[in-house]
């Protein structure tokens, strides 16, 4: 990459890191704060899915405006949401109120994620591409890292207190976005595309990406992240119930899941990448979360456990930005309007699979773990599928 191109992903990332690691500070306090409301698993499930429904339903919407009306200003805007969506968390107890916050913050995710990786794209080379969203992949788990280990030690003066620092810090990154951010140079095309389809509904949308050469990945990231975020949405309340861990506790293992997730998204998924392809890496680490949900149920202590966490959360990091770079390969000038629509579906997996967590989890502990090990054999199904039926086109198109 050139010196130009570092600078602009170096800016995306400490955007996405500051945005993300001040949503981190509360993971580790949050069981505690349901419980002092008089909230459990089933809340806990719906922080989730309300977050990611409203991505959900305006995923289709930004990923088109960030095609028409730029990267820069979808990012500030989503980031403005993000940080309102916090002083709501800070300033109510209401568990409605609540819920609304979670609303606006996933609005405001929904301008952000799209917005930076289509930036990504503008700036990077077919070569260069698994790259760069692996470096902004990596920002991404930096903050989850930084995050979380902040909201353990803040705990100490507050329930309370880790919410306030998570809004001012997610109000920094606003300021640093307006002050430094540069908008990328997105073709004429591109927003003469997005206007002109700008009049779509949500269906309308939906229904297009059913005919994009990259519907399949998307149905892989639904169904992947319905399974991964099953299993994130009651760690923290599993991690208490079955082995009494502590704020300090959770936060030291999604802390070092977190450093491995940065680690492997640095150093690791380019090169394998470039060496098997996108679709090889997926199959293998599909294969290896399933191993780890399986284990998972049968784990005897917290050591155990957080060990069994690592090749979990190792696995995520690397099929995160692989989906992302194999969808952006074949968006073509329709970077925007893919990486929104890839958002979409993820967040269909984000507010179902939460939301059967948490129901699940108040039945039975283990029966999330269940879930997440059968969706996950279900998108290393669909995977294997789709290559096959890719592999006989590529022969007959061949011959």
């Amino acid at each position: 990459m050139s010196a130009d191109q570092k600078k602009k992903i170096i800016i995306l990332m400490i955007n996405m890191f500051i945005a993300i690691g001040s949503f981190g500070i509360i993971i580790p306090i949050l069981p505690a704060y349901l419980e002092s409301i008089g909230q459990g698993g089933t809340a806990a499930g719906l922080f989730i899915a309300m977050f990611a429904g409203a991505q959900f339903l305006f995923s289709p919407i930004a990923g088109k405006w960030t095609d028409q009306y730029g990267r820069r200003k979808m990012i500030i805007y989503g980031l403005a949401g993000l940080t309102l969506s916090m002083f709501i968390f800070y300033a109510v107890d209401s568990i409605w109120l609540l819920y609304a916050s979670r609303v606006v913050g996933g609005i405001g995710c929904a301008m952000l994620v799209p917005a930076i990786f289509a930036y990504v794209a503008d700036i990077t080379t077919m070569e260069q591409r698994a790259k760069g969203n692996s470096y902004v992949s990596a920002a991404m788990s930096l903050g989850i890292v930084v995050g979380p280990g902040i909201g353990g030690f803040l705990a100490e003066y507050g329930l309370k207190f880790p919410f306030l620092i998570s809004a001012i810090v997610s109000l920094v990154s606003v300021l640093f976005s307006v002050i430094l951010l540069k908008e990328s140079d997105v073709t004429l095309q591109q927003g003469q595309q997005a206007h002109l389809q700008d009049d779509e509904s949500m269906v309308q949308k939906i229904a297009r990406s059913v005919k994009m050469p990259y519907f399949i990945p998307l149905i892989i990231t639904l169904v992947m992240s319905f399974g991964l975020i099953a299993y994130e949405a009651v760690i923290g309340l599993y991690l208490d119930n079955q082995f009494d861990a502590t704020a300090k506790d959770i936060a030291i293992m999604v802390t070092g899941t977190g450093i491995v997730s940065v680690i492997v998204q640095l150093f690791v998924v380019d090169r394998i990448v470039n060496r098997y392809g996108e679709k090889t890496v997926l199959n293998i680490f599909i294969a290896v979360a399933a191993v780890g949900f399986f284990l998972s149920m049968f784990a005897s202590s917290y050591a155990v456990f957080f060990g069994i966490s690592l090749i979990i959360f190792l696995s995520s990091s690397i099929l995160r930005p692989v989906l992302n770079t194999l969808i952006s390969k074949l968006a073509g000038n329709e970077q925007g309007f893919a990486m929104g629509m890839n958002n979409a579906y993820m967040s269909i997996g984000n507010v179902a699979g939460p939301t059967f967590a948490g129901l699940l989890y108040d039945v039975n502990i283990i029966y999330p773990f269940v879930l997440g090990l059968v969706l996950l054999m279900v998108t290393l199904l669909i995977t294997i599928i789709w290559q096959k039926r890719s592999l006989k086109v590529k022969t007959v198109m061949e011959n």
